[in-house]
């Protein structure tokens, strides 16, 4: 477990607007949940992009569970260079995308992809938690999902994921685990970094994925980053499902060093996703911690994840 002492400020500092806006100089939202989807989005990808732009963030990974944004981030990046915003995508391995599939991961890295995501809304682990019928409904009715796992019937990790892993490893890209359950996490890390793989996630690791705080403990001395979703966190998100002690909690577990704070928003009826980072910033600085250590967990953690430079 973390020191707690070393995250916590001795006496608090005022908070006030100009202090959060300056904390969202820099910020990089890895999981910005804009439109066009086949799910109700409030923002689109181009509302996004000049929202974060407007407030100085300095990276954005636009994430859909159904299709890779990665032609889109690359459009966007050609036409809007103006704005100074860093445009990230991924390549998330669902049914739409053809499921375990290594030849998606290839061109999407190729074509610019930073992320891969285990299966998501295709997860057999999802699908059995049964979440996205209560919290994250289509616009229209979808296909019924096949249920993927990683690992086969006797629990080793399946030949296909070999081979993903090591495309993975060879363009030095972020693994994420998805929404895999965290007995599929383990095997998949362990192999992962025997193929070279140096950049592991774990998105919400207490939503879905089942893991425990000493689990995330675990995770992050193996070297895994540790996304925690603001909407889960912050008044006026209607996903909002765990109180500030909670959320220290979940920091306290990992460290303030290995967690990220990623939006997860963009939906309908919730904060965007820059309302979101001004929410979660006021929430850290009331809850004790230091500035220095609010900037590490929405940007500074995710340059280091990502491979970016935090001057540039």
């Amino acid at each position: 477990m973390a020191d707690t002492a070393s995250t916590l400020t001795e006496s608090p500092v005022e908070i006030t607007d100009a202090l959060i806006d300056a904390l969202l100089v820099g910020a990089i939202d890895l999981h910005c949940h804009s439109g066009p989807s086949v799910m109700p989005r409030r923002i689109d990808h181009i509302a996004a992009m000049e929202e974060a732009a407007a407030n100085r963030l300095k990276a954005v990974l636009f994430k859909d569970h159904y299709y890779s944004v990665t032609p889109v981030a690359e459009l966007l990046k050609a036409h809007y260079a103006h704005l100074d915003i860093m445009l990230l995508s991924g390549v998330p391995l669902n049914n739409t995308s053809g499921g375990l599939n290594p030849y998606a991961v290839d061109h999407g890295l190729k074509l610019g992809a930073r992320v891969v995501w285990m299966p998501t809304f295709s997860a057999a682990n999802h699908i059995r938690h049964g979440h996205r019928h209560v919290l994250l409904p289509t616009k229209e009715a979808m296909l019924p999902p096949t249920a993927l796992s990683v690992v086969d019937e006797k629990g080793r990790l399946k030949d296909e994921v070999k081979e993903i892993l090591d495309v993975i490893a060879a363009h030095d890209a972020v693994l994420s685990a998805g929404h895999l359950h965290i007995s599929e996490i383990w095997p998949l890390f362990d192999e992962a970094t025997r193929r070279g793989v140096k950049r592991l996630l774990v998105n919400h690791p207490s939503f879905v994925i089942d893991a425990s705080l000493s689990d995330m403990a675990e995770l992050a001395r193996m070297g895994a980053f540790l996304e925690h979703s603001v909407c889960m966190f912050v008044e006026g998100s209607r996903f909002k499902k765990f109180s500030p002690e909670q959320l220290r909690g979940l920091i306290d577990a990992a460290g303030v060093d290995r967690t990220i704070l990623g939006s997860d928003l963009g939906q309908v009826s919730n904060p965007t996703p820059v309302e979101g980072f001004r929410l979660v910033i006021r929430l850290c600085l009331e809850m004790g911690y230091a500035p220095a250590d609010v900037r590490r967990m929405i940007g500074l953690n995710a340059c280091r994840l990502m491979g970016l430079d935090p001057a540039s």
